[in-house]
Order: C-alpha cells, then structure tokens, then sequence
C-alpha cells in the first residue's frame, strides 16, 4: 500500500503533456493499423470466392480476434510506455498471487467460448447467413460470429447473443447446409364426413399453382408418374382425418410464405367445394332443477 501512495501522490505524470501524447498515438495508431488489416482481409477473402457464406464467416471471426488482439496489444503498451503504470503493473502481477488465480478461473468461461468460435469457423457447423433453430428458441439468421459468442436475429427482429461453447453443445437445425430448397408441411385435418380424395386433389391443386412452389422431380421420377405434389393422409384425430401436402420451395422463407398463403386458398376451396374443417363442439348437459 506504501508504494501506491507513493505513486499517486506524485500525480505530475498525470499533466504530463508527453504521456497524453503517447497514448493518444497508441490509441490512434492501433485503430488505423487494425482498420487495415481488416479491410485487406475482406478484399483478400472476396477475391477469392467473390463473398460466399463461408468466407464472410471468416471474415467475421478474423475480423473479431484482430480487434482484440490490437486492443490487449495497446493496453500492453500503455502500461509499458507510462513508467508509474509501469510500476503498478508490475506490482499487481508480481505481488498478486491471488488476484491473478481470480483471474485465472474467471477466464475459463472465456477461453471456452473463443475455442468454441475457432471450431464453428473451422467445421462450419452455420454460417454467418445461415438460417438455424437453436434448441428451443426461434428461427433466426446468424448476423456474427465473435471470440465470445454468435448473433442470431429473430424474424421478430431480436437479437440472441448466445455463447460460442452453448453453441458447440446445443441441437442446432440449419436450414442453410446443403441444398437451399425445402419441403413444406401444409397439414390440414378434415371432418369424417369429408370426400378424402377430393379434399388431397384441392390440395395438391392449389399448392402446385402457387408461384413458389417447384418441381424438383428427376426426369426419371416424372417418367414413374411421381407427383410434384404428394398429398397423404397422416393419421387420424379425435375429430379430423389429418392430410398433408408436400410442397418444394426454393429456400425457407419463401416457402414459408407460400405455406401461409396455402393455408388461405385451401380454405377457400374446402368452403367453396364442400369440404369441413371441424372444429370441437361442446356439449353442456343441465341436471334438473331441485324440487322446492
């Protein structure tokens, strides 16, 4: 304790012109030195494969650890530059044995999630773009990946900041990976009184003249006779006899707006064709009254 008030009793270094000087061109310099990098990093990646998915992964991480590694590399030097910083570094981590096991542990978490993130860039399990569903949250796009962690924006436009080693251990479905189009689920129940075959053939009839939907079929499966839109029934309910459709799209999103607009257009024909869509009914059964 002597030696700090030692230390901050001479405060002259504080109005020392020389020392604002030199911080301001660690400061200054670390920022325009870690700008460039970056910027050279972002040309030399869109030059090699013109921006896809994987390398704006890259770019993100990269990006990340750069600012980083300038910014402990300036707060280092300033230390080192200011001789009574100097002093008080020296003295914290020398004579504090204690403080720097706290530290220690506190890392761990922090060191997990930057090797978290260094295995999501080098497997690529997602990728910044990418489409995911992270165990039980939302659909989202994945907006970043950092040292700590990954931003993935809802379609209700919120942010999930989610730690890189929860994602190293979470269930994560990607709708990204691999072949863009999907297949869309349009499930719809009808009463037992309903023609089936009538209620499939709407189905099927609607979802392929939808503009969204494709034909994804191989010239030997159209040659078979496979159907661009396969129709089944499902199971059967309490009350309904459960059908599904089976609808390509190009990606996701569009094909989940085409599975909303079908849910529309398929009600309009069921009404229009005869076909009921049940619903519960309740039955309320009145004891008699008592006798007076």
């Amino acid at each position: 304790m002597e030696k700090f008030n030692e230390i901050f009793e001479k405060q002259e270094w504080l109005f020392s012109i020389r020392y604002w000087i030199a911080v301001a061109v660690i400061i200054i310099g670390s920022w325009i030195i870690s700008k460039f990098l970056k910027r050279a990093i972002r040309k030399y990646f869109k030059k090699i494969d013109q921006g896809e998915l994987n390398n704006q992964t890259n770019v993100a991480f990269i990006s990340n650890g750069v600012n980083f590694v300038f910014f402990l590399a300036a707060t280092i030097l300033i230390f080192y530059t200011i001789p009574p910083l100097r002093t008080i570094g020296v003295t914290l981590f020398a004579g504090a044995g204690v403080l720097a096991a706290v530290i220690g542990f506190a890392s761990q978490a922090a060191f997990s999630n930057i090797i978290g993130g260094i295995f999501i860039v080098i497997f690529k399990p997602y990728r910044v773009g990418d489409m995911l569903k992270v165990g039980g949250l939302e659909w989202g796009i994945v907006e970043d990946i950092t040292l700590r962690h990954t931003v993935i924006r809802s379609f209700q436009n919120e942010r999930y900041i989610i730690p890189n080693s929860t994602m190293s251990n979470e269930n994560i479905l990607n709708a990204s990976i691999g072949e863009s189009k999907n297949c869309m689920f349009i499930e719809i129940g009808i009463s037992y009184d309903s023609d089936i075959d009538l209620a499939m053939k709407i189905m099927r009839e609607e979802a392929m003249k939808h503009p969204s939907c494709k034909d994804f079929r191989t010239e030997a499966e159209k040659a078979a006779g496979k159907e661009q839109v396969i129709v089944r029934l499902i199971g059967f309910g309490d009350s309904s006899v459960n059908l599904r459709a089976y609808a390509w799209a190009d990606d996701p999103i569009s094909g989940f707006i085409m599975k909303t607009e079908l849910f529309k257009l398929i009600k309009e024909r069921f009404d229009a064709e005869g076909v009921e869509i049940p619903f519960p009914y309740r039955t309320i059964v009145y004891k008699d009254a008592k006798k007076d």
